[in-house]
């Protein structure tokens, strides 16, 4: 077989769009090439943001055969798998953490394919190289965020041919390092036809105030429109990508999306792109934003202009809930944290990530420290799952 060329790459748009797309199996949205060509083209990515284009490839006879999204960060801004203490430890022995290799998908804590691949072997050549970035540019760790759960097993592939790249250290843990996080997710695992079927899964307490929060907003005459990018006019984009700024500012944060981004997805991914609009006395006064993946639904953003009592809710939750029973699809991902989700019937899920710390002598001690966590995670995930407000208790926790 023909040796691997690695290439990488500082703009997504220098890949061609099919070659890119064809390494992957099209159902999750955030790693289409349209998706992360958007960021970069209409400016969501700058460098003073900490964000800088390095798109890994690998290449056999002249095809792409591999590639991972990646960008260098000189910031932890805007990746939701926090590694501060990581940096500050660094900067109390005089070390520069920064800048780092992540691959990720920006602004986006949704789970899916980092490894872009048609074969094992060819992820697990993938994982090698994003490992040899560190010794190449002299970078101190590189980053997979939110990857498949499935996707964990080319980390242990690759973790064989570790020990042959660094430096011997007696009780040195493996070069990649895991971590988990808790999201909140909803599944159909038991074949609901519509949200009254959902409904009645729930417990009474649960079942009642879910009612409770509905009935509340159609006696307010708030009126929901679900539209698809393609069915969205400019007036639609434009109020949803007001909301995303005003809960931004809320917040103190600065918002990254430009509004010529989402007339992007609306235009180059428009049965990805969802959105809720809320509709009262003749104005738009909120709305939530969502994409949608083959099989899933993922929530990201909201704001509103006016927002009673549980509109939130039911823009961003239950709304999605039922926009799942109606198309068909079997998981909605509505967003990181917030465990009033529970409630609302989005139960713990483990989300993963792996980490290459190049030193081996801060390997050992993050990786004590990962292992500390993980633990800490788990049993805070065994007794959110206790909270269920089913009346079958879910699946134990993988």
């Amino acid at each position: 077989m023909a040796p691997l060329e690695r290439r990488l790459f500082d703009a997504i748009e220098q890949i061609p769009p099919d070659r890119w797309d064809a390494l992957h199996d099209g159902g999750n949205p955030f790693v289409h090439h349209a998706f992360l060509a958007g960021l970069e083209r209409h400016g969501c990515l700058r460098d003073e943001w900490g964000w800088r284009a390095r798109h890994l490839t690998l290449w056999r006879d002249g095809n792409l055969v591999a590639a991972a999204p990646g960008y260098l960060k000189s910031n932890s801004h805007g990746e939701f798998f926090f590694d501060h203490a990581w940096a500050h430890a660094y900067a109390r022995h005089g070390r520069e953490y920064f800048p780092k290799w992540l691959c990720a998908v920006p602004y986006s804590p949704v789970t899916g394919p980092r490894l872009l691949a048609a074969c094992e072997s060819d992820k697990v050549a993938l994982v090698d190289a994003i490992a040899g970035l560190t010794d190449d540019h002299g970078l101190s760790s590189a980053h997979v965020n939110f990857h498949r759960a499935s996707e964990s097993g080319e980390f242990e592939s690759a973790a064989a041919s570790d020990g042959a790249r660094l430096p011997a250290q007696a009780g040195a843990p493996p070069g990649w390092l895991e971590r988990i996080d808790v999201q909140y997710h909803w599944g159909n695992d038991h074949g609901w036809k519509d949200f009254d079927d959902f409904l009645a899964a729930m417990d009474h307490k649960h079942r009642k105030n879910i009612r409770q929060e509905r009935a509340r907003i159609a006696r307010l005459g708030v009126q929901l429109r679900t539209v698809h990018g393609d069915e969205a006019s400019d007036r639609d984009l434009a109020a949803m990508h007001a909301f995303y700024l005003r809960t931004f500012a809320e917040y103190g944060n600065s918002p990254a999306l430009t509004i010529d981004f989402f007339r992007h997805l609306a235009t180059q991914m428009p049965r990805s792109l969802v959105l809720v609009l809320c509709e009262a006395a003749g104005a738009t006064i909120a709305g939530a934003l969502f994409l949608r993946g083959r099989d899933t639904l993922y929530g990201r953003y909201w704001g509103a202009v006016a927002s009673p009592p549980g509109l939130h809710f039911e823009a961003c939750y239950y709304q999605g809930i039922e926009y799942c029973l109606r198309e068909g699809l079997g998981r909605f991902e509505p967003g990181a944290q917030g465990e009033h989700k529970i409630a609302r019937g989005f139960l713990p899920s483990i989300v993963h990530s792996h980490h290459w710390i190049a030193d081996p002598a801060f390997r050992q001690a993050i990786g004590a420290w990962c292992t500390e966590e993980a633990a800490s995670v788990r049993r805070h995930a065994q007794a959110l799952a206790a909270r269920t407000p089913f009346r079958t208790p879910p699946e134990p926790l993988p």
